[in-house]
C-alpha cells in the first residue's frame, strides 16, 4: 500500500492529470466506502409525487416502516411541471443550464414536500451543503431526504441535441449512491419494471426481469425506463452495478426490494 501511494503521489507531482499511468495508479488505489450500508431510493416526480395523496401517503407509511431495518437516502425526482418548464424555456432559446436550475427548483420543492410528511417521524429534508449531515440524520433516525437534481445549474454538460438537460434526477440520485459507496440503488416508478416498449401505449410490451446496459442498447431501450446518461455511469461505477426499477404504486414492492427480492426490473452494469 505504501509503496502504491508514494507511485501515485510521485505521477501526481510530475505528470499531467491526464496521463495513462497517472490514471491506472489511480484506478489502483483502495476506494473508500462512505456509507456502505445505506440504500438510495428514488422517488419519481411525475409517476409518484405526481398523483398526490392517494399514491404517496401509502408510499411514505412504507418508508416510515422500513427505516426501522434500513437507512435510507430518498431522492426526489420533478416530475410535470420541470417538463411544463421546460417547454417554456426551450421555446424562449434559453441553455441548457438554466433548464436545469429550473428543474431542479421543482425537485426542491417534491422534496420538501415529501421532508414535511416525514417530519413528525424525525426525518428531515435536507439540500445543498446540508447533504454533509446525512450520516448524522442516518445515525439518528435512518433516514433522509434530499432533491434529486444534480446541482450542475448553469455548469450542465449539454446534450447532443436539444436544450433538455440530459443529467436529471435519475443520474442525480445515481450519483449520490455512487460516490457515497451505498450499497443499493432503487428507482421508485409507475411501472412494474422495463418492458419492450411503452406499456401505457403498447399491448404487445413484454416485461424484463433482468438486463445488462449493452442489452439494453442493442435493443434500443436506452432511453424508456431511466434517464439515457445513467446506463454509462451504472457501466462505470465502482460501487453500484446494478439498479432496480420497482413499482411503487404496488403496496410492499419497496418493502420487498429493500429486503433483497427480485421485485421489478434489475439493471446490471455487466
Amino acid at each position: 500500500m505504501t509503496s502504491t501511494t508514494a507511485e501515485l503521489e510521485a505521477l501526481l507531482m510530475q505528470r499531467s492529470l491526464t496521463d495513462a499511468q497517472l490514471l491506472a495508479a489511480a484506478d489502483a488505489a483502495a476506494d473508500f466506502r462512505i456509507l456502505p450500508n445505506a440504500t438510495v431510493l428514488k422517488i419519481g416526480g411525475q409517476s409518484v409525487i405526481d398523483r398526490g395523496r392517494a399514491a404517496v401517503y401509502p408510499l411514505v407509511d412504507e418508508i416510515v416502516a422500513a427505516r426501522k431495518d434500513h437507512k435510507l437516502l430518498i431522492g426526489t425526482g420533478a416530475g410535470t411541471r420541470a417538463r411544463h418548464l421546460y417547454s417554456i424555456a426551450a421555446g424562449l432559446n434559453l441553455p441548457a443550464g438554466l433548464l436545469s436550475q429550473l428543474g431542479g427548483s421543482v425537485a426542491d420543492q417534491n422534496a420538501a414536500m415529501l421532508g414535511q410528511l416525514l417530519a413528525k417521524h424525525g426525518i428531515s429534508a435536507v439540500d445543498g451543503a446540508g447533504l454533509s449531515s446525512v450520516p448524522l440524520f442516518l445515525a439518528e433516525v435512518n433516514a433522509v431526504v434530499f432533491s434529486g437534481m444534480p446541482p450542475y445549474k448553469l455548469w450542465m454538460r449539454p446534450a447532443a441535441e436539444g436544450v433538455i438537460p440530459p443529467y436529471r434526477t435519475d443520474a442525480g440520485c445515481f450519483l449520490v449512491a455512487e460516490q457515497f459507496g451505498c450499497k443499493a440503488m432503487i428507482y421508485v416508478k409507475d411501472e412494474n419494471g422495463l418492458y419492450t416498449g411503452n406499456p401505457k401505449t403498447s399491448m404487445n410490451a413484454t416485461f424484463i426481469p433482468k438486463i445488462s446496459v449493452d442489452e439494453m442498447k442493442a435493443k434500443g431501450l436506452q432511453d424508456s425506463i431511466l434517464e439515457f446518461p445513467v446506463l454509462d455511469l451504472l457501466k462505470n461505477a465502482r460501487h453500484i452495478r446494478e439498479v432496480q426499477v420497482i413499482n411503487g404504486l404496488v403496496p410492499g414492492n419497496l418493502t420487498r426490494a429493500l429486503a433483497g427480492e427480485h421485485v421489478g426490473t434489475i439493471i446490471t452494469a455487466r
